[in-house]
């Protein structure tokens, strides 16, 4: 997956807020594309509603990861103004796409009310820079898709999930973060 992530000025110095607004369209095209590339592997969904939701786990984990990814790039009070940031544009949109598929509605805190207990959730578990996320961490991600997909798919989602959707988000932000603190 190709994916923007240089800035245009680059002689300008970019603040915590810009860098956590640029990663939460950088989260979203890469949530948005692992689903495509899941249901090009025959995983389908059944409505557009469902396939946000299941955006809606994929921008959560990705949002984890790049929490994890950042840690140490940042001051703690940074590191609040940062993910504070990235959680509130990834919820915006969220709005925005639910809103055009779905009308009306309170999806920013709907999307707010789920990312923070799967945050706590995805804190539990280990990750290493040189090994990345966990297998369980993986297979908790891996199973909250795999019960938003038809019962159809259910089988082999968690599966795909860890062998080749995570790695491959993975390898994307790690080719995207570097540009963004240049």
């Amino acid at each position: 997956m190709r994916i923007r992530s240089k800035w245009s000025k680059k002689d300008k110095t970019h603040s915590v807020e810009d860098i956590g607004g640029a990663l939460a369209f950088i989260a979203w095209r890469i949530a948005g594309n692992a689903v495509l590339n899941m249901e090009n592997h025959d995983y389908a969904t059944e409505t557009q509603s469902q396939r946000l939701d299941i955006i809606g786990e994929f921008l959560i984990f990705t949002i984890h990861i790049i929490d994890r990814m950042t840690i140490d790039r940042f001051t703690l009070e940074e590191r609040q103004r940062f993910m504070e940031e990235l959680s509130l544009k990834s919820a915006k949109h969220m709005q925005d796409n639910h809103r055009d598929v779905n009308g009306p509605g309170k999806y920013k805190q709907a999307f707010i009310d789920l990312l923070n207990p799967r945050l706590d959730e995805y804190s539990e578990c280990v990750y290493s820079k040189e090994d990345g996320a966990s297998f369980v961490m993986r297979r908790l991600f891996g199973d909250h898709v795999t019960k938003l997909m038809g019962e159809k798919n259910q089988k082999w989602v968690t599966a795909q999930i860890i062998d080749i959707e995570v790695p491959d988000m993975c390898r994307t932000l790690d080719k995207s973060l570097p540009n963004l603190f240049m």
